[in-house]
This record gives C-alpha cells, structure tokens and sequence, in this order.
C-alpha cells in the first residue's frame, strides 16, 4: 500500500469533519449498508483496519468522515480492486456530508428564535 505522508485537509473538509456527528450516523438500510460496504471494501483491498473491534452502527461519525476523507486524500491504488474501492470513497464522503447538513438544518429548526 502506498499512501502520501504530505497531506493537509482542505478547508471544505475540515467543515465537513466538524458538521458531522460526534455519535455514530443514523443511517437508514441501504444507506448505512452502502457506506459499510465501502468501508470494507477499502479495508479488505488496502488491508487496512480502520476501527478494530467497533461494530460499524457504533462508529463515531466524524471518526468515520474523517477516516474517508484521509483515506482519499492518502491512499495511491495500485491494484484494479484497491481502484475500484477508492473510488467509491467521494459517494461515501457526499453521502454523509448530506446527512450532516440534514441534521445540522434540522437542529436549527428546532432552536427557539431568540
């Protein structure tokens, strides 16, 4: 596995980092088993382990934002399978981005106008 060492977050995805949960997403189905299925899938092609031992429904979400994002940023495929993988990671990355701002908005609404 080669992964650049030289990596500084962009300003876009600090904020995406901090807009996400600091417990884990509440996915629905498909949701959740298609970000699960990246996360796998990345590991298994990159034999990488990102949260050994947390079953993925207790994954911390800015944890696991984070995680992709790096992983984006960082990891050079050199396989065809480890290709395939990385690039599944930006629909997984916009994906929880989404649910963050859905439950960001949300939160809003329910604060009381002062």
């Amino acid at each position: 596995m080669v992964a650049k060492t030289d990596y500084i977050p962009e300003l876009s995805e600090v904020r995406m980092e901090r807009r996400a949960p600091e417990g884990p997403f509440a996915l629905d189905g498909e949701d959740a088993a298609y970000v699960e299925a990246c996360l796998r899938r990345v590991e298994a092609a990159f034999g990488v382990e990102a949260f050994p031992g947390v079953p993925f429904a207790q994954i911390p979400g800015r944890a696991l934002i984070r995680r992709f994002i790096v992983w984006w940023r960082t990891l050079e495929p050199e396989t065809p399978e480890q290709g395939e993988a990385h690039a599944q990671l930006p629909g997984a990355i916009r994906l929880l981005d989404t649910v963050s701002a859905f439950l960001e908005e949300r939160a809003g609404r329910a604060r009381p106008e002062a």
